[in-house]
């Protein structure tokens, strides 16, 4: 489990296709997986990774199966790449955002960027169908990021959020540009009741106010 409060960024050093398997080699910055061992969970841009091996001071080894390639942007991602990073949560740990399971439901694209003094808007487009798990003033995690949500048109699938200085500063959301694949994880909480809800909708025979 994770909170969404990004720890720092790692950068991407290797990219090793061994088949059915892709390893990854990241750096991380000094001292961040000090009492890490084989077989701890991280969160690299929001999807929960287990380490398979500790190659060097502050670098760590990653496995990525077909399944998480297809379900996250990181088909795309290349030596160099630059990802938000946490680790797994502890009990007594302060969670500073909201309640994190790793597993993305799919990949948004930035839309728009626009500069709001220090901070920064950013609209994504989503299929519009999972806007049915987002709402103004919800949770989301983008990149791993916990995020409030400010805007939502369920109309034609887009989201907006406001970055404020220390989040541009801590992430890579300082470098996104309009067409950047962008990981998200809705809130789970808000999942359950809104499946909830449509499955008694649908059992009950009540159809929709118009």
């Amino acid at each position: 489990m994770f909170t969404g409060i990004v720890q720092g960024v790692a950068t991407l050093e290797s990219v090793t296709d061994r088949g059915d398997v892709i390893t990854w080699t990241a750096a991380f910055p000094a001292g961040s997986l000090a009492g890490i061992s084989q077989g701890a969970s991280v969160s690299l841009d929001g999807c929960c990774l287990t380490v398979t091996g500790l190659p060097g001071v502050d670098r760590a080894t990653f496995d990525l199966v077909p399944e998480t390639l297809k379900r996250t942007s990181f088909g795309k991602a290349a030596a160099g790449s630059r990802l938000n990073f946490e680790r797994s949560l502890r009990f007594g740990d302060e969670v500073g955002g909201h309640i994190l399971s790793g597993h993305v439901d799919f990949v948004a694209e930035v839309a728009s960027v626009r500069e709001l003094g220090d901070s920064r808007v950013v609209v994504f487009r989503c299929a519009p169908d999972w806007t049915r798990y987002l709402f103004t003033k919800g949770y989301v995690a983008l990149n791993g990021t916990s995020l409030t949500l400010t805007a939502v048109d369920k109309n034609v699938g887009q989201f907006s959020i406001s970055l404020i200085p220390e989040t541009l500063a801590k992430t890579t959301f300082g470098q996104v540009t309009a067409g950047s694949p962008i990981n998200v994880e809705v809130d789970r909480s808000t999942q359950a009741i809104v499946e909830t809800v449509e499955r008694v909708v649908r059992e009950l025979g009540l159809a929709p106010r118009q």
